[in-house]
Order: C-alpha cells, then sequence, then structure tokens
C-alpha cells in the first residue's frame, strides 16, 4: 500500500523549482493560470498530468511554503462536475475564477425534507423561454453568505421518477430573489445556511448538462465532497488535527491514566488505518479509476474518528474543559472547545453515517435497497 512519492531530483520537482525560482512570490491568479492548482486537469485549465505527478507537484509546492487557493467546493465539487458536463463555453466562464479563488462557490443541494435523501428535493425549476424560474428553499448551504455561485440541484420534472427528473445548475449568489439567512450554531460561529429562492431568474445557460439528467451530475459532486471533506481530517481540516493531539500527549510525555492511554492509542492506530484508505484511493486515481465507493467508506470511518479523537481531546483537559482558555492536556485552547462542538456535525454533513452505510450496503455487498 506504500505510495512513493518521486525523489528530490526527480523531474517533474525540478519543473517547479524551476517555476518558483521565476515566479518566487505567485499569486493565486499565477498559480490558476500556470495550472498547478489542479494540474490533473485537462489544458487550458490544468497540465494533463496523471494523479501520482499531481501529487508530486503539490507536494513540491508544499514542501516549498506556497498555498494553494482557498476555494473548496468550488475546486473540489464544482469544478470536477463542470469539467464532466459543462459546455466549453461554460468552462471557460467558470474554471479560471474557480482555480485562482477569485469566484468563491457553495453547495446548494440539500432541503429540509431532503438532505440524505437528496432525490426528494422539492426545489422547482420552470423554464419560460430563455430563462429558468427557481422556488423553493436549500438548508445546511455551506458558505452560501460569501459565496460568489453555487451548484443547485432543481427539479425541472415532477412528474417523472424522482431522480429522472432534476437538473444541475450553475448560480450567481446575488440574483435577485436569493435570500441567505445564516445559522447560528453552538460552536457560537454560522458555518452554515438556509438559503430562499423567490422567482429566481436564471438565463438557459445557467443549466450545466441537459435537463433532467443533473442527478449523473450530483453523483459526480457527492463522490468528490466524500473525499475531499474526509481528506481535510478532523473537522475537515477547520480545527485542530490528530497530530495536534499527539504532539500534545507526546511533549506532556504520555498519558498517566491507562484508560486514556489505550483510546489514545485506538485514536492513533485508526489514524494510520485512514492513512492506508487514503493511499488506497489515490492509488485508484492514479489508475485512472473516478472516485467510487471507497470515499463512503472512508467518510464513515474517518467522521466517527474524528467525533471520538475532539471526545478524547475533551477528556484529556478534564475539570480545565470548564475553562474558556485550557486545552487537552493543559496547552491553550486553540479552537479544541469549537472542535469538539463542531464534531457533532461530521456525521450528519456531506451525507449521514446511515446513507454512507447504505451506499457501502448497496454497491459494494449487493445487498437490496
Amino acid at each position: 500500500m506504500a505510495l512513493v512519492l518521486a525523489d528530490h531530483d526527480d523531474p517533474r520537482r525540478v519543473e517547479v523549482r524551476t517555476w518558483l525560482a521565476a515566479h518566487p512570490d505567485p499569486s493565486a491568479e499565477e498559480l490558476a493560470e500556470a495550472g498547478w492548482v489542479a494540474p490533473h486537469w485537462p489544458r487550458p485549465w490544468g497540465l494533463e498530468a496523471d494523479q501520482l505527478s499531481a501529487l508530486v507537484f503539490h507536494d513540491e509546492l508544499e514542501r516549498s511554503g506556497i498555498g494553494l487557493p482557498d476555494n473548496p467546493i468550488g475546486i473540489g465539487w464544482a469544478g470536477p462536475t463542470i469539467i464532466a458536463g459543462g459546455t466549453r463555453a461554460q468552462q471557460d466562464r467558470y474554471l479560471r475564477p474557480l482555480l485562482s479563488g477569485a469566484e468563491f462557490w457553495c453547495q446548494l443541494f440539500s432541503e429540509p425534507d431532503a438532505g440524505s435523501d437528496l432525490a426528494s428535493l422539492r426545489t422547482r425549476a420552470v423554464r419560460h423561454g430563455n430563462e429558468y424560474v427557481i422556488d423553493g428553499q436549500k438548508v445546511w448551504s455551506t458558505w452560501a453568505d460569501r459565496a460568489d455561485l453555487g451548484i443547485l440541484l432543481a427539479r425541472t420534472d415532477p412528474d417523472v421518477p424522482k431522480h429522472a427528473g432534476i437538473s444541475y445548475f450553475a448560480v450567481p449568489m446575488d440574483t435577485p430573489g436569493i435570500t441567505v439567512r445564516p445559522i447560528r450554531e453552538m460552536t457560537g460561529e454560522c458555518h452554515f445556511n438556509e438559503t430562499f429562492f423567490d422567482g429566481v431568474r436564471l438565463p438557459a445557460d445557467a443549466l450545466i448538462g441537459e435537463e433532467n439528467a443533473g442527478w449523473s451530475l450530483a453523483r459526480i459532486t457527492l463522490a468528490n465532497e466524500r473525499v475531499n471533506l474526509t481528506r481535510g481530517g478532523v473537522c475537515w481540516g477547520m480545527g485542530p488535527s490528530a497530530d495536534d493531539l499527539f504532539a500534545l500527549v507526546r511533549k506532556q510525555g504520555g498519558v498517566a491514566d491507562p484508560l486514556l492511554r489505550q483510546r489514545v492509542a485506538q485514536c492513533w492506530i485508526q489514524q494510520e488505518i485512514l492513512g492506508l484508505l487514503d493511499q488506497r484511493i489515490v492509488a485508484g486515481l492514479v489508475a485512472g479509476r473516478p472516485p467510487g465507493p471507497e470515499g463512503s467508506i472512508k467518510k464513515a470511518l474517518a467522521d466517527d474518528w474524528g467525533q471520538r479523537l475532539m471526545e478524547l481531546a475533551s477528556d484529556l483537559t478534564g475539570a480545565g474543559g470548564l475553562l474558556t482558555d485550557q486545552g487537552p492536556l493543559g496547552a491553550p485552547v486553540d479552537r479544541w472547545h469549537w472542535g469538539f462542538l463542531f464534531g457533532r456535525a461530521l456525521t450528519i454533513g456531506g451525507g449521514t453515517a446511515q446513507i454512507q452505510r447504505n451506499i457501502l450496503a448497496e454497491r459494494i455487498l449487493g445487498l437490496p435497497a
């Protein structure tokens, strides 16, 4: 399972260092223009690199201290879907500013009565000449309050089986008729939002792919979502990491309590297992296989593990957890309290733990729906 990246003198690493020598402090636009943000994408947006080469490029950029643009939903989910189903005009319109982070994206999929059973969505898109009129409500819309554009699923044919009447749209979030209301979480922050569509008019070219064929594109988005959510580690990469916790344990010389010490060991073991699963997923991508149900395996394991890790961090804080400035083992709080509270969302967001297990049962084990 070991995935060995290229050594220091590999031509791909030299290529990155040579480019950085000419661009010592590259902007997000320069990184996107050069193809470094998504080198596995087709030209002119990427470098048409194989997945292993893309990993080498990104590893060399990281070693050089170069950060890539922050646009996870745009780059990780919307971009691959637009490449798969969008027209060349749509790709030219959306992909470059998406890669540079100039246009930040959100996802408009879940509804109050259609979250895990996403195909039951009720938001309507009715064609009127060269426009679609959108009416409905979305919920748990991550970053909709700061996004420039969103990927939207809406029902365009209510008279066919539910998966067959859905279409996929790219929506400017400043379109008249869109109202975004932040949802205050128990963390105190507003990561999620409600989004309302009241007679929102979209031009016909906002449709990605064919009308009523949006479910196949949604599956591409969801497959990429499950892989990318867990790639960030605990709390989807937004809070303290497992390595942060293990470093605190090592700094303290270990944990005296045998039960807590065993929990630390179990969390570390599962981190190693998830790392091996990561390598299996990457190996599949390197071999040319698109993300599949293994993303659901990773998500089902990683989200449970993330919650257990944050519960362990809380227990390692002890009575100090009642204080606002105390983290695990006496460390500064450093958003550990936030991570413990946000961890409740892990087994819900991006498809509930139960839905992930249904996918595994049906698509891998071949059990009946």
